[in-house]
């Protein structure tokens, strides 16, 4: 009960702030032409995507230009968000205007109680609720509010993870199916679980492993597979052509394809020039040795595992940009490096508690998240960086 009431004081906090700066959004092809209020401005950028799919589903024919190139189109967006928006729908008769950011922020509430409930067994009931504060008042946490995908992938998320924790393989597999309906994380998820199954397999001569628990061990990873390749197989059903998902992503790339990793050199030598590379490779070490270190020793090697593993499917598939604090929510671990409760009992530092730090980062995350709303995710036509 605690961790709803806090989460919930944070979303009408953000609540707040979004309804302050609505009514300041100017008329634009994506609001329809007309001003909005608070749940109109929740259904802006891929919030219209969405809205497009759950109203009309998915085009049979890609949409090319003159020349033949694919172009910007709904196959890019998962459906298990925008479905779940449309059975809301049919059974209320509300549009997804309504109905979107709802959706989603029930689905946050639900995101929010698992992820205490796996922090709360790692770290113990107190240094949970600290995280989740930090969480949800994180800069980019009112997506989690928003007709985006960000609260359902939190809750399969935090699900699966929990699902690893105790070795529940097959809840764990079906989960993984339901993540590659939502969010494009097979990789890292294929990699974390990969450690677990490691991980329970080392234990086979003290802790015997079964035939049954050693098949759906193999169905996790299975499942990650699957996971991966769903819904650019559905694509490819549901359009005709082999590659429809991955010619869909690169119309939003630069120069039509995605290009792995080398947006990020590119950015690090456009800021820093020669030195870029070496930044860069700094920033590598930093994500590794956060998760490496005694800082993070309470945390098992599940919640060490995926950041690093997600992080780095980030910087390979999708470029730096607006778009990039959105991407750090499925972090959280970090979060607990950063409010120094990731020490073994006894080697914490004092000098700084956590309640002091969680103080601090709250009021200094609270203002990012304005400048996120009034910057990033308000419309600025004719045209504008999407958030």
């Amino acid at each position: 009960m605690q961790v709803v009431v806090v989460y919930a004081i944070t979303r009408i906090v953000t609540a707040v702030m979004l309804a302050v700066v609505a009514p300041t959004q100017a008329p634009a092809g994506m609001t329809g032409g007309t001003t909005v209020g608070y749940f109109g401005f929740t259904r802006l950028w891929d919030g219209e995507w969405y809205d497009r799919v759950a109203t009309d589903g998915y085009p049979a024919v890609l949409p090319r230009d003159a020349v033949g190139s694919v172009q910007q189109n709904p196959w890019a967006f998962y459906p298990l968000f925008p479905m779940l928006c449309r059975l809301v729908m049919a059974l209320t008769g509300l549009s997804f205007t309504a109905v979107g950011g709802i959706v989603a922020l029930l689905l946050g509430f639900g995101a929010a109680v698992l992820l205490a409930q796996l922090l709360r067994e790692v770290l113990g009931p107190g240094a949970a609720l600290l995280v989740l504060v930090l969480y949800a008042v994180f800069p980019s946490s009112p997506a989690l509010q928003m007709a985006y995908t960000e609260s359902l992938a939190m809750l399969l998320l935090c699900g699966y993870l929990l699902a690893l924790r105790r070795e529940r393989w097959l809840v764990a597999t079906a989960l993984a199916v339901l993540i590659g309906l939502s969010r494009p994380i097979a990789v890292p998820l294929g990699l974390v679980t990969l450690v677990a199954v490691w991980l329970r397999w080392r234990r086979r001569h003290t802790d015997a492993v079964s035939a049954g628990e050693a098949g759906s061990m193999l169905a996790a990873l299975l499942g990650c597979a699957v996971a991966g390749l769903l819904w650019p197989a559905i694509a490819w059903l549901g359009t005709g052509e082999p590659g429809a998902y991955f010619s869909t992503m690169g119309a939003w790339s630069s120069g039509g394809r995605v290009r792995f990793f080398l947006p990020w050199i590119d950015m690090s030598q456009w800021l820093y020039g020669d030195l870029g590379i070496v930044v860069l490779a700094a920033l590598l070490v930093a994500i590794v040795a956060s998760m490496a270190g005694p800082w993070a020793g309470r945390l098992d090697p599940v919640l060490r595992v995926w950041p690093v593993a997600y992080a780095l499917y980030v910087m390979a598939a999708q470029g730096p940009g607006t778009s990039t604090p959105r991407y750090l929510l499925p972090m959280f671990p970090y979060l607990v490096v950063l409010l120094g409760l990731g020490w073994a009992d006894g080697r914490r530092p004092r000098w700084l508690p956590s309640w002091l730090r969680l103080e601090v980062l709250a009021l200094v995350f609270l203002w990012w998240q304005w400048k996120w709303i009034t910057v990033l995710w308000h419309f600025t036509p004719p045209s504008d960086w999407a958030p």
